[in-house]
């Protein structure tokens, strides 16, 4: 069996080359790159993000990102966001009092979280979706997050004979948040998979495991 190849989407977002080490130790073999015809045709994309949704917006949108994903998931090719990557995969981002449009893979807003603190930063546990593939041997881990803001809730409808998407949560302070979703070829992750430890390499092995 080959090794999968993976590209870690350069966007201009931060946390590209600890995002490459954990997937090459998780099986992968990976390249990072903002070529657009390396990342359609590789096995697996990883589309990382730190920082504000309307800046990654706008890289993304400089090296077509979101036509990308789309042409991706379009012939059933995983795609796997990761923090303000996977903030980016809904319809619309809420900061500042500005409305930013995401790539509108999924419905629903990112916005603030409600918490006395913020960032929420730190170890936290994930209520993980039943039947989960990506979390499998990790369910009842920590997992390591940095960011104020996320998708509160959960709107996408499906039907008969399309599989529900499975859906993981994480409460902070009074709120709850969406921390993960895996929906056909398209995966995501609010917290750092790839900061998580011992917790996180298996959730990426799991992810490389699938391509």
């Amino acid at each position: 069996m080959s090794t999968p190849r993976v590209v870690v989407l350069d966007y201009g977002s931060g946390n590209l080359r600890s995002a490459e080490r954990a997937l090459a130790r998780a099986g992968a073999d990976v390249v990072v790159s903002s070529d657009y015809r390396a990342a359609l045709d590789s096995d697996g994309l990883v589309v990382p993000g730190v920082g504000a949704f309307a800046a990654c917006m706008s890289g993304l949108e400089a090296v077509k990102g979101p036509e990308l994903i789309g042409r991706r998931l379009g012939g059933n090719r995983p795609v796997l966001g990761v923090c303000v990557g996977m903030q980016v995969l809904f319809e619309v981002g809420r900061e500042h009092g500005v409305e930013t449009t995401g790539c509108g893979e999924w419905p629903g807003v990112v916005e603030r979280l409600k918490a006395p603190v913020l960032p929420h930063m730190g170890w936290n546990t994930v209520d993980v979706a039943e039947g989960s593939r990506l979390f499998a041997g990790v369910e009842d881990q920590r997992f390591y997050f940095v960011h104020g803001y996320a998708a509160r809730s959960w709107e996408l409808e499906t039907y008969p004979p399309f599989p529900a998407p499975q859906v993981s949560w994480t409460s902070y302070g009074d709120d709850r948040f969406v921390s993960a979703a895996e929906n056909g070829p398209l995966a995501a992750t609010q917290f750092h998979p790839e900061k998580s430890g011992d917790a996180g390499a298996v959730l990426l092995r799991n992810w490389v495991r699938f391509l």
